[in-house]
């Protein structure tokens, strides 16, 4: 019996965004019609703020099931109005086979995404989640975003975005930083082709915009809902950190959404119903204890990634995505896809085990 062992310089240049969007809705399809071979993610703090989160679970119709594991440090910004995370240790991902049970690889490290380049598989998955959801809700003939944030993960939004809707001619861009924003402009316009304008406002990146896309690490809301115009899609794509709040390391919920957003929303989307009210994840928390939106509302991305739900009604719906988490079906999904792509490529290391039913025999006699 042996798995393949892939370092980081190992699992490289192997994927793109489109490709990671397709494994990730079967990740989703998959744990919507059978919810056992998924499990929310879990999350321990130590006093220090270091934060290690695991995700259970598998994509079956990949024939794989397993889990992946991380460690980062979550730092205070800004009398904790944002955060950021000072550490970030190399993810591992165990992959089983979902059928024998037995020990495919084990995955260390984030991949290079084929466009951007280096990204992490955090980023790359959580991206791709979005396509899924700009897949079934953005309107078609969508020409306009709206881009709050201009780091990694907004680029990854971005691109995500141009992946299911390559008609995209503009894209307004607003981050607190200026020098930061018009960087991102003059990047990515030439890397994605696509006009991008830093603005210096929240509102302009509402007004007129088809798409709005959060991708900060805020913990205050970026607009407000009231600016929001009839047919236009928003994503956010901040989860929670209640631990960190009641372990007295943070002082404040994330937040990048508020409230109205959500009572304005004729359709909500979120990647699990359960983690909302289990890591009371402010942007739809609040709403729901304030009697604004209701929990039963709220529609799980797997369901209308399997056709059971629509992500849009009409053209002039206000659609919202809340990509409130990782899921084990998205990162089990990439990782697997990187496992695939590499083993086809040659690489990696194949670690020869001793046969599990053999060290069983011996310990019994």
């Amino acid at each position: 019996m042996s798995f393949l062992l892939l370092k980081p310089e190992e699992i490289q240049d192997l994927i793109d965004m489109q490709e990671a969007i397709d494994a990730v809705e079967k990740g989703y399809v998959g744990a919507y019609q059978y919810p056992v071979i998924n499990a929310p993610r879990r999350r321990v703090h130590s006093p220090a703020g270091v934060r290690i989160s695991n995700f259970p679970g598998g994509v079956h119709a990949m024939g794989v099931i397993g889990a992946a594991t991380r460690a980062d440090h979550v730092v205070q910004l800004n009398d904790g109005q944002n955060q950021e995370y000072s550490y970030r240790e190399h993810p591992i991902h165990i992959l089983n086979d979902s059928n024998t049970g037995e020990l495919l690889a084990m995955v260390v490290g984030e991949p290079v995404e084929k466009t951007l380049g280096y990204t992490s598989l955090v980023a790359l998955r959580t991206a791709a989640t979005s396509g899924v959801a700009f897949k079934y809700m953005v309107r078609e003939e969508a020409e306009t975003v709206g881009l709050f944030g201009s780091a990694g993960q907004a680029a990854n939004q971005l691109l995500a975005l141009l992946s299911v809707r390559p008609h995209i001619k503009k894209v307004k861009v607003f981050s607190r930083n200026a020098e930061n924003r018009s960087a991102f402009a003059r990047k990515y316009s030439q890397k994605f082709n696509v006009e991008i304008e830093p603005v210096s406002a929240a509102e302009p990146v509402i007004k007129g915009s088809d798409v709005v896309l959060c991708a900060t690490n805020t913990n205050v809301a970026l607009f407000d809902g009231n600016l929001l115009e009839p047919g236009q899609h928003i994503t956010g794509i901040i989860g929670g950190n209640v631990q960190l709040v009641q372990g007295g390391f943070l002082k404040s919920a994330r937040r990048e959404i508020d409230n109205r957003t959500a009572e304005r929303a004729n359709v909500i989307v979120t990647n699990l119903r359960e983690s909302v009210i289990s890591e009371k994840q402010g942007d739809l928390y609040e709403p729901i204890e304030s009697g604004l939106v209701k929990l039963k509302d709220l529609i799980e991305l797997g369901a209308v990634a399997a056709g059971d739900a629509l992500g849009r009604n009409n053209e002039e719906d206000i659609t919202y995505h809340k990509n409130n988490n990782g899921t084990a079906a998205s990162e089990i999904a990439v990782a697997m896809l990187v496992y695939e792509k590499a083993k086809d490529a040659g690489r990696g290391t194949v670690i020869d085990l001793i046969d599990s039913n053999v060290l069983q025999r011996d310990f019994s006699q």
